[in-house]
């Protein structure tokens, strides 16, 4: 656990009004923090703990940015639910809970309390350490990838119905990813004819057709598919040798399917269990690879929903 800052605990427990609240736990952490769920604490300076934590993101009297962290996960659980159900809910963590007050906020916040001054870090007089700062979505990388699998994962519906059964074949869809920066061109027309990757044989099938799509260097077709080639690698690998816990998370789908989310080092993808996979790579600024089910996708997203987290 870490180690409790008594002065900064003071500091932010003097009429601390909360803001918002997120879990942190094994099964749902803010990925933007990290791939999984121990590179999401350590982003914080925290052990990952297997109960994870609730994370209080407030501003004190005199507008400081307070985020302060405690071991009652069911406390804010409760009240996250409350919220999205559009019921009011006083979340009060008591003061044995505190596990640490971190200055500032990991994640961005678009309100303010009201009757005190604008959202501002805290002086050094309070704390020794330097205040937390959502990671930089302005350019394309680790964080503003993560973030485009989260709308892909919560807009399932919408992404899918993009796709139709031409996407599949050699004049297949790249769509731009939620998110991507407006300083990138926009490539969701001109990179329609760049084929998307198949589960069937990534290093067959797919390679075959991308070369038979117009307009596009080989060069141009073959990166992204040697990328999504990788992804399904490592994600198969995961089902032999277990990856950091929140590598795989699993969540509610409609019917009997589940929501897969599996992240790695440059890559993200959600999955339906009984649908298609989307892809995501750092190195395809603002991309969406649409991944089609063929024969073995469905073994693969199979292993890896009995391996992955799941919400309690």
């Amino acid at each position: 656990m870490a180690e409790t800052d008594e002065d900064a605990v003071a500091a932010a427990d003097d009429a601390l009004y909360v803001l918002t609240a997120v879990l942190l736990t094994p099964a749902q952490f803010p990925s933007v923090l990290g791939d999984d769920y121990p590179e999401a604490c350590a982003a914080l300076g925290l052990a990952p703990l297997a109960d994870g934590y609730g994370l209080v993101l407030g501003q004190d009297g005199d507008g400081a940015r307070w985020t302060v962290v405690i071991d009652d996960v069911s406390l804010v659980a409760v009240a996250i639910a409350s919220w999205d159900c559009g019921m009011e809910y006083d979340l009060s963590p008591e003061e044995h809970t505190v596990v640490a007050a971190l200055p500032g906020w990991p994640l961005a916040v678009a309100v303010a309390a009201p009757d005190v001054p604008a959202p501002h870090d805290p002086g050094p007089e309070f704390t020794d350490r330097p205040p937390l700062a959502p990671p930089d979505t302005a350019v394309w990388g680790p964080a503003q990838r993560r973030l485009g699998a989260d709308e892909i994962a919560l807009q399932w519906a919408i992404w899918r119905e993009q796709l139709s059964d031409e996407d599949f074949t050699p004049a297949s869809s790249r769509s731009a990813a939620p998110g991507a920066p407006t300083s990138e061109p926009d490539r969701a027309g001109t990179d329609r004819d760049r084929a998307a990757a198949d589960a069937t044989d990534p290093a067959e099938g797919t390679a075959n057709r991308a070369e038979d799509a117009p307009d596009h260097t080989e060069d141009s077709v073959s990166q992204p598919l040697a990328g999504i080639r990788r992804v399904l690698a490592e994600a198969r690998a995961y089902v032999e040798t277990p990856p950091p816990l929140g590598r795989v998370r699993s969540s509610f789908a409609p019917g009997d399917a589940r929501t897969l989310r599996a992240d790695g080092p440059g890559w993200s993808m959600v999955a339906r269990t009984d649908d298609i996979a989307f892809v995501l790579l750092d190195e395809e600024p603002g991309e969406v690879l649409p991944v089609g089910r063929g024969p073995e996708l469905p073994g693969l997203l199979e292993a890896l929903d009995k391996m992955a987290v799941r919400p309690s």
